[in-house]
């Protein structure tokens, strides 16, 4: 098949988006690839097309848990079989997985960067037919990125592994250093880079100082129709905010990474849907979301650099329509960033504190616990060893950045089943346990034969209004199974995840110096800076600085951004203002020549300067001329 009827085949798309296809292609022609396309840009499709022509499982690399998820649902709605391997899963679904890669018709495989370098990770790989390594969010593999990942690293270790096999990269946002970086960790052979423009010709990026920024907003959402995004910080402000909203008559949900999993999915597919036209997010909110007519994001507080801010705003507008991206700002905002610098940034003893305290938390021994996960409430740990909560979650998210622990925040996995005995013998069991019998039936109607395939997620209250009887039964009798040995059941997990992404450490032998620290400082408060020359720019284009931020740039004035727009109009008032003198002067002069000294003085102009230019204008142009007596005098043909 050609990669234009695998396109149409599982997306329904005729033609690609532009350089998907050249993308591909270079893929196909074994080219280490480098793809830069903005947000909803269609990234995916570059790597997942190209492995739908190839024999064997293209093994994708993501840093998110929520994105791998997302993707391999989405892939599986397509008919296309893809699993996931991540911290947080049980040792039998990973095995599974695996061996389904194996022996099985699994096309993608997606991964954590931490799993790569693991012991059954590479003896499983050695044994099964790669077609391709994709490594999605690839900025991160560079330390002058924004979202450093020292275990991207081992990326380069991995590819030994398999020499023949072609890698492709792919990223949002990347500036020119970043983009060199990523070619070299990732050892590059006769690479190829495509980059799409940055620039967004229908997205409207606006930044203004507000003093009262929910009236603002109001306006805003009142001037704009449509569906849209505010961002907030906190997620006290995201309740606070969507409920002023809805009182003022604009539906409006909240959401954050504190919710419940089920009510985070009811909000998202609510907005999706079209039900609810406006969701306060932290930026917990959009990752791996898809919905092409959003018309207006707004942040309410200052993103952190412009890489994040880029890829936020990018998601009005993906229709292509008219969209509008703006950032609502005051002084208060402007010095907490600066201030947020301060707090992310603990001494190298603190950090070391928080990593003993961890340990000895989660009863780690040195040595131990490599990719191992647990169950972590910030809160709980903060008060067992009385350390300052907003410290010691930085000094964590510093541990995360030197690829020593990883926090999952956002952690959901529902609990799955895999069913381990085949026809014959259940149909044996049903009749020898008939108590069984009426979940074994309801799981064979609700779930099918994917059950024999794999593990696949089950939801309990689902099952228990099937079969009209409690949850709590429904997760006893499930239990019951497993310990019967006639099926796997993993029990839902909904609380944030800690991982040992390393043998668990000498706290005092941390492979941290201040040094290291120092230059994270600085680099996180060049990426403030750029924020906040950013709001506070009153002149300069702003898709302009968007772009020579990212190293375009050969890119002209977007004419549709806030400055644009004020620059028109002063452009259009001028002319204007020109157009009156210009008719002043004719006026006067119209009877009879005057000297310049003579009409000044009887005009009485209220700008001089603006007259005088005027005047200048005209004599170059040949519409006014000096007599022989230094008088004005209109040329007359």
């Amino acid at each position: 098949m050609s990669a234009k009827a695998i396109l149409k085949q599982y997306w329904g798309y005729d033609n690609f988006r532009p350089l998907q296809e050249e993308i591909i292609e270079a893929v196909l022609k074994g080219h280490d690839t480098l793809a830069l396309l903005p947000t909803g840009g269609g990234k995916s499709v570059c790597f997942q097309v190209p492995a739908l022509l190839k024999p064997g499982v293209c093994i994708v690399v993501s840093p998110l848990i929520a994105l791998m998820k997302d993707q391999v649902e989405q892939l599986k709605k397509r008919g296309i079989p893809a699993v996931a391997i991540y911290s947080g899963m049980s040792q039998r679904e990973i095995d599974f997985n695996l061996d389904n890669c194996v022996f099985g018709n699994i096309k993608f495989l997606y991964v954590s960067p931490e799993r790569l370098q693991t012991e059954l990770m590479i003896a499983r790989v050695k044994r099964m037919k790669v077609s391709l390594l994709a490594i999605d969010e690839a900025h991160c593999i560079s330390q002058w990125g924004y979202d450093f990942r020292p275990p991207y690293l081992e990326i380069t270790q991995f590819r030994d592994i398999l020499p023949d096999i072609n890698v492709i990269a792919l990223t949002a946002t990347a500036t020119s250093e970043v983009k060199e970086d990523i070619q070299e960790k990732l050892a590059f052979k006769n690479g190829k880079v495509f980059q799409k423009s940055f620039a967004r010709s229908n997205l409207s990026y606006s930044a203004f100082y507000e003093e009262d920024k929910e009236k603002r907003l109001l306006q805003m959402l009142k001037n704009v129709p449509g569906t849209a995004v505010v961002y907030v910080r906190s997620r006290k402000r995201t309740q606070i905010i969507a409920r002023r909203l809805s009182n003022q008559g604009i539906s409006a949900y909240f959401y954050h990474a504190g919710l419940l999993t089920e009510e985070r999915a009811e909000r998202q597919d609510a907005w999706i849907n079209g039900q609810i036209r406006v969701i306060v997010a932290t930026n917990a909110f959009g990752m791996g979301i898809d919905k092409p007519n959003v018309r207006l994001v707004v942040h309410m507080d200052l993103p952190d650099n412009l890489e994040a801010y880029y890829q936020e705003a990018g998601r009005a507008g993906r229709d292509e329509k008219k969209a509008y991206a703006a950032v609502l700002y005051d002084q208060n905002d402007l010095d907490n960033l600066s201030k947020r610098v301060e707090n992310a940034h603990p001494d190298l003893s603190f950090i070391r504190k928080v990593y003993q305290s961890l340990a000895n938390y989660l009863r780690i021994a040195v040595g131990s616990s490599m990719l191992a996960s647990y169950d972590f409430e910030i809160d709980d740990f903060t008060n067992s060893f009385d350390l300052p909560t907003l410290q010691t979650y930085y000094a964590i998210k510093r541990l995360e950045e030197e690829g020593l622990i990883q926090l999952n925040e956002d952690f959901y996995n529902p609990s799955k089943i895999h069913m381990k005995v085949n026809h014959a013998e259940l149909y044996r069991f049903q009749i020898a346990n008939a108590t069984l019998e009426p979940l074994i039936k309801a799981l064979l109607r609700i779930y099918g034969g994917e059950i024999y395939g794999g593990f696949v997620p089950v939801y309990e209250n689902k099952l228990a209004q099937a079969l009209s009887t409690s949850i709590n039964e429904v997760v006893r009798q499930l239990l019951k199974l497993h310990e019967m040995e006639v099926l796997s059941y993993e029990q839902r997990k909904d609380i944030p995840q800690i991982v040992f992404v390393t043998p668990r450490l000498d706290a005092s032998k941390l492979p941290i110096t201040q040094k290291q620290l120092m230059l994270k400082k600085k680099q996180h408060q060049t990426r403030v800076a750029a924020v906040t020359n950013y709001v506070q720019q009153q002149l300069r284009c702003r898709t302009e600085m968007l772009l020579a931020y990212f190293g375009e740039t050969d890119y002209s004035a977007c004419g549709i951004c806030d400055n644009c727009l004020k620059r028109k109009k002063s452009q259009s008032d001028n002319v204007a203002f020109q157009g009156k003198n210009h008719d002043m002067i004719k006026s006067y002069l119209k009877d009879a020549p005057a000297s310049l000294e003579k009409m000044m003085q009887e005009i009485r102009p209220q700008h001089e300067k603006e007259l005088l230019a005027v005047v200048r204008t005209m004599l170059d142009s040949g519409e006014l001329f000096y007599d022989q007596q230094g008088r004005l005098t209109i040329y007359r043909p």
